[in-house]
């Protein structure tokens, strides 16, 4: 014994495996870690190398203290570094260890310094600590007269790092120690004599220092009774049930490592959040960001350094002052990733919501999969607003931060739920890209609405605009009150060309006429050739392809499919070899995402590598197509100009068929668009654009390329209906502004109010806004209020009328909003249920119907098929099958019939038709229209159904619509088989993908969250790396934003109301 008293000695035969130390929580593993390690080498003393057969074992000498153990959860093998429960286990250790310790009433005189202390599996090293592992078990103690007769290096194990223990043993010790409180005065006073002869815990150590522990060279005696056996039941069964019960467990497990991780990041954010409050110039790590992010731009986007321009950017003093901003670069400068990490500033540093305003859906669920993966690393929601999905208003999150990604359209309705609810202040920034849209028709007028709105409700939150095409600058900057920032720098350069003829020429804005020659057009073209190809597309095309890629832009839609076509005719059937297996691939999935069906252009095209890209295409075929061109395998597409606007598919050259969109000549703006997908950053060492044109379009294309950008102007009055009458609905209905001085105020601080001088010619600002209000209020969607002030003029006041809230609500387009309203109160009176064809036809967007031309031998054949109930629907609605059949013949018709009630009609059986055989190649072929007309139709007969909900909410007349309105909108949005809806909830998962992950036994959003990249790359037919890892990250992050809410909605039940009746209140009463 001891002068310390006696200690519970035991000789221990292990067998272990080496694990990772403290060092893997801060580095990533290498493929040696990753793998079971060799055994520890020998210890220079204390422990003794036996050989058993032909297994190499260690026995060691330890010394244990027992002291409480830490509660700690842990993903890892719940088994530690041990084998089996077999005799030499950890378990049957512990099992004898616990036998003894139960005797501790019998061993009180020799116990003096009992305690466990600590359990460790693995060498730990990092900064300044210094831990070396003896077994399992490790004596701590630091006398100076240990430290002299030690052969070991000193033991110091923090409390905090036993994370490497299964949670179930280390809960057991804790009952064991709280048990062993219970053993009398006599146990305390020896722990607390024992806590302060030793110095333990945590403190950090200097490396170089070694401290010695002493061994004891004799084993103690087992001392074990029957009746403590009974009392209990042993530690290995304990364990092995606690162990069972862990490994039952549903609630998720969370390592020690991760919890160390997120620790480390934050404190980054913390003081990421202190560089960006204080004045000083320094940043932080990365632009006042935890360095993890910068790691995760290296990983997710290869994106190893900035740009001089984004340095320079992000560094300027408006920016750290949070002054609004507007910059401007060419295409493929690098402009959003300048947004990105403005936006993770605000999310993580000040701890407020963002909203990202972007043009398109397909560009919304791009950035969405793209920023989902950074979501799920740095603890923030990415929320999509896009189409009929979007909550309003938005769940209202205490823990995690959200970024929300919006169109145009759902960005104004999330700002007005915000305003409504007060919780505007809460969004910190907002980020549009192509700023220049503002002056774009309808949805400009939209845009401008919802800045406007943020600029006078809130003057906390930031502003900031991008674009490649802006021009009168001032004036933006004058309405937004912000700064402004631009630069011409590309990443690559970008030669312009122009061919006329069989002749190049260079553009060159020092030469006289505005171009140089460059080269003639050498090429070798039959008399065939010459006719069908006047403008050497095929020439052209070849001299980069298949190698590089090129796009070429056609005029229309007809004329993309026909040139695609005739640059096959003509090419080798070397291309055919190219990629030729991958090229199969494509083709085989296309099919299998259309049902078997496959368009016989892109059968013809597709071998050669060629394909055409319009809105005639499905969302899922664009897609295919896309992937397939972005990993090389197709080399040409033939497309429209709504490319250049879309999503990002660069190319080596790009070849403009023509200086028309449609029929109308080209316009700068446009021009710069298209020719900015030239050249693609960190591939191509040039980016080219040639422009054919003919002679007589000669002097105009000259113009074109010479002239400055088209000037951006409000469409806020020009818009009549969907621009400055909704703006003044919403305004009064959300109480911004409710009389005409007011509004008048508001008016002058929007875009049109800056450019009043310009735009309004007869009437003044005053003047219009009158004029609207008196429309308002004449349809019924507001009531004027007088309001009389004494020795001043009588003012106005105005409220919001029902109908004016539901349509507000509902954002419908105030030229429809009573006609909606006749439309569903005429539905009430026989509203027909057997099938969905009536609801189907109140859901139909008025303005598609507007623009349809029926095909009237389809239309009366569809008459003519329809069961007894929807004959009566359009009984109810004014449309008779005499009346189709006067129209199929061409005979004359004397009564007269409503035309838009007769081609919306027309629609709904359109969409009645593809909700019953959710296959669009089928309905196409039926009412011969193209696919992606008809998916366009589903999209917004969907986002309307999403509209006349709201609309309906706010009527209680309207009360029977909305439980069915909430139906028929899942189904218009999804169109696909019950049991694929939970993966389509994925953003970028469309039907064909969500049919392979289904097949391959993915069949909800749980599984895809949990499912494994690399498996998902060799289960699922062409899919890239990168898109499975993207897939999974917004899977997971879909989960976690549904788990969120649940977990609010819970806390919000048991919660105590703010206005619960105290004790005093009641006394009072009384």
């Amino acid at each position: 014994m001891d002068e310390g008293g006696a200690r519970i000695r035991r000789w221990v035969r292990v067998r272990q495996r080496s694990r990772p130390g403290l060092g893997s929580v801060f580095a990533a593993p290498t493929a040696a870690e990753l793998e079971p390690g060799d055994e520890e080498e020998e210890e220079e003393g204390g422990l003794k190398e036996t050989v058993v057969g032909s297994r190499r074992e260690k026995t060691v000498e330890v010394e244990v203290e027992v002291e409480p153990a830490q509660n700690n959860d842990s993903e890892e093998d719940m088994f530690g570094d041990y084998d089996s429960f077999a005799e030499n286990s950890f378990l049957a250790q512990v099992d004898d260890l616990e036998q003894q310790y139960m005797q501790v009433p019998q061993l009180r005189k020799h116990a003096s310094d009992l305690t466990i202390k600590d359990l460790c599996s693995g060498s730990i090293k990092h900064n300044k600590l210094s831990i070396t592992t003896v077994g399992n078990f490790t004596e701590l103690k630091v006398d100076e007269h240990t430290k002299n007769q030690s052969r070991h290096k000193d033991v110091f194990i923090e409390p905090d790092l036993l994370y490497d223990v299964p949670s179930s043993q280390v809960l057991y010790f804790e009952n064991l120690q709280n048990s062993s409180n219970d053993l009398g005065d006599q146990s305390t006073k020896e722990k607390d004599w024992n806590s302060s002869s030793h110095k333990i815990g945590n403190e950090e150590l200097p490396q170089n220092s070694t401290e010695h522990h002493r061994q004891i060279d004799d084993p103690c005696s087992k001392v074990g009774t029957s009746s403590e056996e009974n009392r209990r039941k042993s530690l290995k069964e304990h364990l092995k049930s606690a162990m069972t019960g862990n490994a039952k467990a549903q609630t998720p497990v969370f390592s020690r490592t991760k919890q160390l991780k997120e620790t480390l990041l934050s404190e980054e954010i913390n003081v990421a959040k202190k560089a960006i409050e204080s004045s000083s110039d320094d940043l932080g790590p990365f632009y006042s960001l935890p360095t993890k992010v910068r790691d995760l731009y290296v990983q997710f986007k290869g994106i190893e350094k900035l740009y001089e321009w984004q340095h320079t950017c992000l560094t300027l003093n408006s920016v750290q002052e949070r002054k609004n901003l507007i910059y401007s670069l060419p295409t493929s400068g690098g402009k959003t990733l300048v947004a990105e990490i403005l936006m993770l500033q605000e999310l993580l540093c000040r701890r407020r919501d963002v909203l990202m305003i972007l043009p398109y859906v397909a560009i919304v669920q791009e950035k969405i999969s793209g920023l989902s993966s950074f979501g799920i690393e740095l603890g923030f929601f990415v929320e999509e607003y896009a189409g009929s999905k979007g909550k309003f208003p938005p769940i209202k999150r205490r823990g995690k931060k959200s970024l929300y990604i919006a169109t145009i359209e759902k960005g104004n309705s999330l700002v007005n739920s915000l305003i409504e609810t007060g919780r505007i202040s809460s969004l910190g920034l907002v980020v549009v890209d192509e700023l220049h849209m503002i002056g774009e028709g309808s949805r400009g007028a939209i845009l401008e609405m919802t800045l406007a709105k943020v600029l006078y409700t809130s003057k906390t939150t930031q502003i900031i605009g991008m674009s490649a095409t802006l021009t009168n600058v001032e004036d933006l900057q004058k309405f937004l009150q912000a700064e402004y920032y631009t630069s011409q720098f590309r990443p690559v350069e970008l030669k312009e060309y122009l061919k006329i003829n069989d002749a190049i020429y260079e553009v060159d804005s020092k030469a006289e006429n505005g171009m140089t020659f460059s080269r003639l057009l050498n090429c070798q073209y039959s008399d065939t050739l010459k006719k069908m190809d006047p403008d050497h597309l095929v020439a052209l095309a070849t001299e980069v392809i298949p190698n590089h890629s090129c796009l070429v832009f056609c005029p229309t839609k007809k004329n993309c499919e026909n040139v695609a076509e005739m640059i096959c005719r003509f090419l080798s059937k070397q291309y055919l070899k190219h990629r030729e297996k991958e090229k199969h691939e494509v083709i085989k999935n296309l099919k299998n995402i259309s049902s078997g069906n496959l368009c016989p252009i892109l059968k013809r095209t597709i071998p050669f590598g060629v394909a055409y890209h319009h809105s005639g295409l499905t969302s899922d075929e664009r897609k295919l197509l896309e992937e397939a061109y972005s990993t090389g395998v197709l080399c040409l597409f033939t497309c429209t100009s709504t490319l250049a606007a879309g999503v990002n598919l660069p190319a080596r050259r790009v070849i403009l068929r023509a200086p028309y969109v449609a029929k109308e000549f080209l316009k700068r703006n446009q021009y710069k668009q298209m020719i900015g997908r030239a050249g693609r950053a960190g591939i191509d060492s040039i980016g080219e654009s040639i422009l054919i044109l003919q002679e007589k379009d000669k002097q105009q294309v000259l113009e074109l390329i010479s002239r400055p950008l088209e000037n951006c102007y409000s469409h806020l009055v020009q818009e009549f209906t969907k621009g400055i009458q909704t703006l003044f609905l919403s305004l009064i209905g959300l109480k911004i502004a409710t009389n005409l001085d007011d509004i008048y105020h508001f008016m002058c601080g929007t875009f049109f109010g800056v450019q009043q001088k310009i735009l309004l010619q007869e009437k003044s600002l005053w003047d219009i806004t009158i004029e609207s209000l008196r429309y308002l209020t004449e349809k019924g969607l507001l009531q004027k209020d007088t309001i009389d002030k004494p020795k001043e003029e009588i003012q106005y006041s105005f409220h919001i009328t029902k109908l004016g809230r539901a349509s507000f609500k509902g954002t419908i387009d105030l030229a429809y909003c009573n006609i909606l309203y006749r439309d569903l109160k005429k539905g009430l009176e026989g509203l027909v249920l057997e099938s969905l064809l009536h609801l189907i036809y109140l859901t139909t967007p008025y303005d598609m119907a507007s623009c349809c031309d029926p095909d009237w031998m389809i239309y009366f054949r569809q008459f003519s098929q329809l069961s007894p109930a929807e004959q009566n629907v359009a009984a109810l609605l004014g449309v008779s099958e005499n009346f189709i059949g006067k129209k199929a013949s061409g005979q004359p018709i004397k009564k007269k019939v409503d035309k838009d009630i007769v081609n919306r009609l027309y629609l709904s059986f359109v969409l009645y038709t593809l909700l019953k055989e959710t296959n669009i190649w089928s309905v196409s072929e039926k009412f011969n229209m193209p696919r992606g007309y008809i998916q366009s139709l589903l999209t917004g007969a969907a986002s309307f159904s999403s509209c006349v909900l709201h609309f309906c909410e706010e009527l209680e007349e309207f009360w029977v619509y909305r439980a069915l309105l909430v139906e028929l909108t899942k189904k218009l949005t999804y169109c696909v088989k019950a049991e694929l809806i939970p993966l389509m909830e994925v953003t970028g998962v469309l039907e064909g993908r969500a049919k392979q992950l289904y097949n391959a036994g993915y069949k909800s959003l749980t599984h895809l969250a949990n499912a494994n990249p690399e498996v998902l790359i060799r289960t699922i037919d062409h899919l890239s790396r990168h898109q499975a890892k993207q897939m999974v990250s917004s899977a997971k992050m879909l989960l976690h934003e549904k788990a969120e809410a649940l977990q609010e909605e819970v806390e919000e039940l048991l919660r105590l109301p703010s206005d619960f009746p105290s004790i005093a209140a009641s006394s009072e009463k009384a």
